[in-house]
């Protein structure tokens, strides 16, 4: 099939002052598409080259028009005041926005384009059209995803799990106790029970957008850092905690934090009110208070570089394959075979 994929972000390292989350796993997933034969234009802009000067060898292919597609898929957008709510060539202005309209006017409204929207933030709202037209389907990053949408998770590459060696990052040297990256949005009340009580007495480190800080004069804040530079922190911790906004936490969605961690051997301490929190870790890394954190945390010094530290590793990595990227796409073909059958189509032509 012929996708026309819209996203606003990057499929490189992009730029350090941006919050975009799916550079760990869209590329990988896109790659993965065309490795199963089907064609993918991209429909936003090219921020890779115009924001972070990288071509990407060329080896995708960028259309500002409207071209003719099979499918229709979106990484959804949703109104940001200040951003991309503003009239084109403003100061600050975005026009991912504008651009999302644009493409479902054309081909979900116009041309009747089967039209996959993948709700990664959950803002989709609940009563949307989208959701109950014959030929659009919702997908969320959730284990419990809202009714009639499909679950999308958000993919690792199954030979990042297979390259992992436990006891080889058991026995890395780590000068942190606790790190974290990630940007403050939407996490301060899982920040305050979990992770401020636990960085008042460990070695601790925290990178990201973190703008509202007066609270935790004790945390150590480094501000944004670059996205390769991500693996480095938790390469130093020894452990994490998950923060999920309540959102998330409520229907089973996990970032893509905890396959960051995990692969740099740095243990996902998950909140017990995580839904479905036994899929993520297990039982000896899920807390329930700030508590529980220093506790866990005395614990995994002592066992640190032996060989139930690198089993506690091993049984992270195990539960990793739940966001397998064969899985992921699997999921995704199962939902245009569905939507896009063969000689319905008239490719969205413009």
């Amino acid at each position: 099939m012929k996708i026309g994929y819209s996203f606003w972000g990057f499929l490189g390292n992009g730029v350090t002052d941006t919050p975009d989350g799916g550079r760990s796993h869209r590329r990988p997933f896109i790659d993965a598409l065309l490795d199963r034969g089907h064609d993918i234009v991209f429909l936003q802009a090219d921020r890779d080259r115009l924001a972070a000067g990288d071509d990407l060898g060329s080896n995708y292919i960028f259309d500002g028009g409207f071209p003719n597609i099979d499918v229709l898929f979106l990484e959804w957008r949703w109104a940001i005041p200040g951003r991309n709510t503003t009239a084109c060539g403003t100061e600050g202005h975005t026009c991912d926005l504008h651009r999302q309209a644009q493409l479902i006017n054309h081909y979900t409204v116009r041309h009747q384009t089967p039209t996959v929207i993948w709700d990664k933030d959950r803002t989709l709202r609940a009563e949307s059209v989208w959701r109950t037209t014959s030929h659009t389907r919702v997908c969320e990053a959730a284990l419990a995803p809202t009714h009639g949408a499909h679950s999308l998770l958000f993919p690792v590459a199954e030979i990042l799990l297979t390259q992992a060696d436990p006891v080889a990052l058991a026995a890395q040297r780590r000068d942190l106790v606790l790190g974290y990256v990630g940007n403050q949005y939407d996490r301060d009340e899982p920040f305050d029970r979990f992770f401020a009580p636990a960085a008042a007495r460990v070695a601790h480190l925290v990178a990201g957008k973190w703008t509202e800080t007066d609270r935790w004069p004790h945390v150590h804040f480094l501000g944004r850092i670059p996205f390769e530079a991500a693996a480095g922190v938790y390469g130093r911790s020894l452990a994490t905690v998950l923060m999920l906004p309540e959102r998330y936490a409520a229907v089973g969605q996990m970032t893509q934090r905890i396959f960051e961690a995990v692969l740099a051997g740095c243990l996902p301490l998950a909140p017990a009110d995580i839904r479905y929190v036994n899929r993520f870790v297990p039982d000896e890394l899920v807390v329930r208070s700030g508590r529980d954190v220093i506790e866990r945390l005395s614990h995994l010094r002592e066992i640190a570089g032996t060989q139930r530290h690198a089993d506690l590793i091993a049984a992270c990595v195990d539960r990793l394959r739940l966001f397998g990227l064969s899985k992921q796409v699997d999921t995704l073909e199962s939902l245009l075979h569905g939507l896009v059958r063969p000689g319905t189509t008239e490719r969205g032509a413009a």
